[in-house]
């Protein structure tokens, strides 16, 4: 017979395991993007969650049951939680981890039972559940476990159990979405947690979970690290910390999954620094080991992702760790919230200096740095409605994978918060242009959703691997047309396939064709384009504008 019962300490090293399990294989997920486009981010999500979730356990690691680390894992994975699946991984462990709160230690029936309530509260979090995801993954396991549980009083035996049922249930997704049948892939949030599943596992069972050797030709980035660190805690007031987000994390310069910039480590460092301070770079030929202090770590990963994939990300809010090396206690009771200066207050995510701009010009308090490539974390979105001193606060998440992130964030805070489901940069836009300083909440909701239903948003990309997607036959390089989520043509020519997607968006009524460029598009290049668009449609206003965004060429907007 094995072990009866899972303690505190064993639970700590099973959630560690599982987080360097799927950190090790972080690009494998990113490239199950259903979408062959360069925006592939559901590992990268899913890490940066777990790994929240951990470091929050790491600081209670003197809890002496289950219940507590239980408790400090579920606090990290909801605030550090980023796109769907992270959020959805985040509900799945808070779950997990209500189940056993009062537990000192867990045996095989509690544990089953845990992955159970895990399955309940991430399918209540979801409004409209979609089978053959991370959630028909973990249902099918939770429920093998449950099954097995009345036959065993091994705890290994429940963890075996649940980790074979989520690999068979992986293999089963394509029959269970045709689209990933279609592009010849399995669910890539489902494989996030099978990787998570099989770390825990490894640990239980007492198996090695050795960490990857690839950063092993690479000089001790951390000790150069913990010398830049020294004593920095204990000397430093918090007030004056200008860029408070120690984040670390390795460029792999060698990827064939999408085009990157050539590295020069000198540019490199000029380039990240602005971004922050105390910047450490250590390069060889394949990999980039970097540290650096960053206010938005945010911005920091965006560029760096122009030169090749990340992985081991790790970011440390360097402000709480100063209370805790000089052993501050929290006030029992927070300082009294100022009256509220104005009455609304908006918050919008969007990726580019442009458009950041562009919003900002429409009312937008805070512009959170994100969109396909870095969506932002639960705690980010919290922090940007905080530095609102308003009555109410409207979220503009403009990206579908950040929706249900802003609801998440809007449940922790006290200040009334209406979440506009926003899918794009032109809805976000549009709703903005409806948005009455004066109107009742409710109204400006209804008012801001019939404006950005109203518009056709379109975008232009590439294509990163052969696909077959839509009814299109697409190759490496392509460039695709995407309206409204879907695509819609393929091409080999930038403007010649912009033109013909716009105008298949343009129909009878249409008066106004917005156009925002991305960072890889010249002012000439997005005036040529504006020229052949009105010459084709002469009744129809072209407007151009620079967005910055990186991974799409342009993005349309058609009212």
């Amino acid at each position: 017979m094995g072990q009866q019962f899972i303690d505190a300490t064993m639970f700590l090293q099973m959630m560690r395991a599982g987080a360097r399990s799927l950190n090790n294989n972080v690009e494998t997920v990113n490239a199950l993007n259903v979408f062959p486009v360069p925006d592939g981010d559901t590992g990268t999500n899913m890490n940066l969650t777990i790994t929240s979730g951990v470091q929050e356990m790491e600081k209670s690691a003197t809890a002496e049951t289950v219940g507590k680390l239980a408790e400090a894992l579920s606090r990290g994975l909801l605030m550090g939680a980023r796109g769907n699946s992270g959020v959805i991984l985040s509900q799945l462990f808070r779950g997990f981890s209500k189940a056993v709160v009062d537990k000192e230690r867990i045996n095989a029936r509690q544990l089953a039972d845990a992955f159970q309530r895990g399955v309940e509260t991430a399918y209540k979090a979801v409004i409209k559940p979609v089978e053959g995801t991370i959630l028909t993954v973990a249902r099918e396991a939770a429920d093998a476990g449950m099954k097995r549980s009345w036959g065993t009083e091994d705890p290994l035996v429940i963890m075996e159990t649940v980790l074979n049922e989520a690999k068979r249930t992986l293999a089963r997704t394509p029959d269970m979405l045709p689209v990933l049948k279609t592009t010849g892939v399995v669910d890539a949030g489902g494989q996030g947690l099978v990787f998570i599943y099989e770390g825990m596992f490894a640990a239980l069972s007492g198996q090695a979970t050795a960490e990857t050797t690839e950063v092993s030709a690479l000089p001790d980035l951390d000790s150069l690290a913990s010398m830049a660190h020294e004593n920095f805690q204990a000397k430093i007031d918090p007030s004056e910390i200008e860029h408070g987000y120690c984040t670390e994390f390795i460029i792999n310069l060698k990827t064939d999954r999408r085009e990157t910039k050539l590295f020069d480590e000198e540019a490199f460092r000029n380039e990240i620094g602005q971004f922050g301070d105390s910047l450490l770079v250590v390069s060889d030929e394949e990999l980039v080991k970097v540290h650096i202090h960053a206010e938005f770590p945010g911005d920091a990963l965006n560029c760096a992702m122009a030169y090749g994939d990340l992985t081991r990300i790790k970011i440390d809010n360097m402000r709480e760790q100063h209370a805790a090396a000089v052993g501050e206690v929290p006030a029992a009771k927070p300082a009294p919230k100022a009256a509220p200066d104005k009455k609304y207050g908006i918050v919008a995510v969007a990726a580019g200096p442009g458009i950041a701009d562009i919003f900002r010009s429409l009312q937008v308090d805070v512009v959170i740095e994100g969109g396909q490539t870095m969506n932002p974390s639960t705690e980010e979105i919290v922090k940007a409605i905080r530095r609102i001193n308003a009555e109410h606060v409207i979220i503009l998440p403009n990206n579908k994978n950040i929706i249900l992130t802003a609801e998440q964030a809007g449940e922790v805070v006290d200040t009334p918060v209406t979440v506009l489901p926003t899918r794009t940069i032109p809805q976000g836009l549009s709703a903005l242009l409806a948005f009455d300083a004066d109107a009742e909440p409710s109204a400006n909701e209804e008012r801001m959703r019939e404006a950005y239903q109203a518009v056709q948003s379109g975008e232009l990309t590439y294509a990163i691997r052969d696909s077959k997607l839509d009814g299109h036959e697409i190759k490496k390089g392509d460039y695709l047309g995407i309206r409204e989520g879907k695509i819609e043509l393929v091409g080999q020519e930038v403007t010649e396939t912009a033109v013909e997607l716009v105008s298949r968006m343009v129909g009878e009524g249409a008066d106004v064709v917005t156009i925002i460029y991305g960072q890889d598009v010249t002012t000439d290049q997005a005036e040529a384009l504006q020229k052949a668009i009105a010459e084709r449609h002469p009744d129809v206003e072209v407007e151009v504008h620079e967005g910055g965004q990186p991974v799409y060429y342009y993005l349309f907007a058609v009212e």
